[in-house]
């Protein structure tokens, strides 16, 4: 395994592509995309009745997961949104139905309001930069999704899909200890499921 310095030098060189190819990928799309991921997501990924799910709020060109949301919400799964609980601190997942009243975090992403009812999603939509057919993801280096994985798995089986364009994808993700591997990546193309991940 490489040294930490090398993976950081390695992981902030990546970000820096990765953004450009996640930019690129958001403009060739033909408006579709979030219509063909919740295809890929329904044939593909099983999600036992009713269990909690966890999505995210999409910012700049992140693909769109709200119809994923919407779809799932109509299934009858309760619908969480990640809150950020501190720099450090796994996230907190709050309830949240479409047309709630949201809040701006501390990254100008909305959240759920304080009052919302905490759940523990036992299925998690997770935002990317980059990820690999290996199931590693690279984020944005806060750390906050790898935080929030290992303390839910601590605690229950928790399925991590990545939800990404298929233009993000590298040969391999640079990768240390803390890193969570994911159980599928969904893209607007595919729907991989990631060796040794659960169904």
């Amino acid at each position: 395994m490489q040294a930490a310095t090398d993976i950081d030098e390695a992981k902030r060189a990546l970000r820096i592509a990765a953004a450009a190819r996640r930019r690129d990928a958001a403009a060739a799309d033909d408006g579709g995309a979030g219509r063909r991921l919740v295809a890929r997501f329904l044939e593909s990924v099983t999600v036992p009745d009713g269990v909690p799910v966890s999505g995210f709020w999409p910012i700049g060109d992140e693909v769109d997961v709200m119809p994923l949301l919407r779809e799932l919400a109509a299934r009858g799964h309760p619908v969480a949104l990640p809150v950020v609980a501190g720099r450090g601190r796994p996230l907190v997942f709050r309830r949240w139905v479409e047309g709630d009243d949201t809040a701006s975090g501390p990254f100008g992403i909305s959240e759920p309001l304080d009052g919302a009812p905490a759940i523990a999603p036992a299925v998690l939509l997770v935002p990317l930069l980059a990820f690999d057919r290996a199931g590693y993801r690279l984020g944005y280096g806060g750390g906050y999704y790898d935080r929030s994985l290992a303390a839910l798995r601590d605690k229950a089986e928790t399925l991590a899909v990545g939800i990404a364009w298929a233009g993000q994808e590298v040969a391999a993700v640079p990768r240390d200890s803390h890193d969570q591997k994911l159980d599928w990546v969904v893209t607007e193309r595919e729907a991989l499921r990631v060796s040794g991940g659960a169904a």
